[in-house]
């Protein structure tokens, strides 16, 4: 990854950053029919998605049935109306219980290919995916169980749906820096190539209880962690002062922040993440189901995306936050007023900040120069039918 490079000119020249509100483009009431289908068609690459997030009533329902568990609720209409959270512990706590469900080999690639195919249906051409392996160790199983399902079904996603997907294990930063460290020991099987060319788990992240666990708990794993090559992100100001994220960029040394819009309340922060070009994974709906910045969030995704950051947008936990790909764009659309031109840059950010697509060689550097002269021609088309749109209001 390049995100220290200066930004994307491949086909996107005449892209302009984010400036002030003033050149946020839209009304927030609604989306114009050109931005819609935009957001449909542009190709995305997905940087904050946690697979056990993406277990929906439908299959967790399912998959305590055919693994003969009592099921969590009672039906499908019960376990969404569950999906109401007041912060971040209460949605965690409904999480990790959801994975009880995950017993076997299959039922972790039905999970994965669940997210693949929703995903694909959303234009997402790569993914870079989060998974806990603390919790499905806690529960009892072994790397043998999950592991190889969630690796066949990234391979038979670029199969069957074109779209690339490696994986990112994140310590859970409530646990011990010994249960992380074992945790890498298990994965060392997995960091070596597999059958389509590339490692994989690709990288190391940190995620769950923020509050009272500061980043720099996991100082050795991470510098342990980046002597095998891995790549380095950590879920930082979600929750967490600016103070965490200024940890994860020192101590841990990532190279992307996961959320980081707490950032916003340090202007020196923010003036680093914008000249060392860090990318901050940020997650709309996710923000606003956990009440992250509550009564200001619009204002303050307004900030982000006006920054000049290299934001990027993302689903979280799609199945207990209420959209994927394109509802996340949608929803950051309508409610900071982006148009064509803006979204456009969103969805470049996405390559930009993509490990995967950094590296030499066809399904690198190449395939990401292709994406972006594809998400240019998209935009320029788009963008005539939205100046076609305002001619005839």
């Amino acid at each position: 990854m390049h995100c220290q490079a200066a930004r994307v000119s491949t086909g996107l020249g005449a892209l302009t950053t984010f400036g002030g509100r003033g050149e946020l483009a839209l009304e927030k009431a609604h989306l114009p029919a050109s931005l819609k289908r935009f957001i449909e068609l542009v190709p995305k690459a997905e940087l904050h998605v946690h697979v056990e997030g993406a277990l929906e009533p439908e299959l967790m329902l399912a998959l305590a049935a055919r693994n003969g568990l009592p099921p969590p609720y009672p039906s499908v209409e019960a376990a969404r109306a569950a999906y109401h959270f007041a912060d971040l512990q209460s949605f965690l706590d409904l999480y990790y219980a959801g994975c009880a469900v995950l017993r076997t080999q299959n039922d972790f690639y039905d999970l994965a290919m669940g997210y693949f195919r929703r995903a694909a249906a959303d234009r997402v051409v790569h993914a870079e995916v989060f998974f806990d392996p603390q919790t499905h160790l806690a529960n009892g199983l072994d790397w043998s169980v999950f592991m190889p399902g969630l690796a066949r079904a990234a391979e038979d996603a670029a199969a069957q749906l074109g779209l690339s997907a490696a994986y990112i294990m994140c310590f859970r930063k409530e646990m011990s820096a010994a249960s992380a460290n074992d945790t890498l020991t298990g994965a060392l099987p997995w960091l070596l190539p597999g059958p389509t060319g590339h490692s994989a788990i690709i990288g190391v992240g940190l995620d769950s209880t923020e509050l009272g666990n500061p980043p720099a708990k996991f100082a050795e794993v991470f510098e342990r962690a980046a002597r095998l090559g891995l790549q380095r992100v950590a879920h930082a100001g979600e929750e967490g002062p600016p103070e965490y994220v200024w940890e994860a960029l020192n101590v841990l040394h990532v190279r992307r922040v996961d959320h980081g819009v707490h950032s916003l309340e340090d202007a020196a922060l923010m003036s680093f993440l914008n000249a060392s070009r860090t990318p901050l994974t940020v997650c709309p709906l996710s923000n606003l189901k956990l009440k992250v910045y509550d009564g200001q969030l619009e204002a303050r995704l307004s900030q982000l995306v006006a920054s000049g950051l290299v934001i990027t947008v993302n689903s979280d936990d799609a199945a207990y936050f209420g959209g994927y790909a394109v509802a996340n764009y949608n929803y950051l659309a309508r409610v900071t007023g982006l148009g064509v031109e803006q979204v456009a840059r969103l969805a470049a950010n996405s390559f930009e900040a993509s490990f995967f697509l950094g590296s030499p060689g066809p399904g690198g550097e190449a395939r990401r120069a292709a994406l972006l002269a594809e998400v240019a021609a998209l935009a320029a088309r788009a963008m005539e039918e939205e100046k076609a749109e305002k001619r005839r209001q």
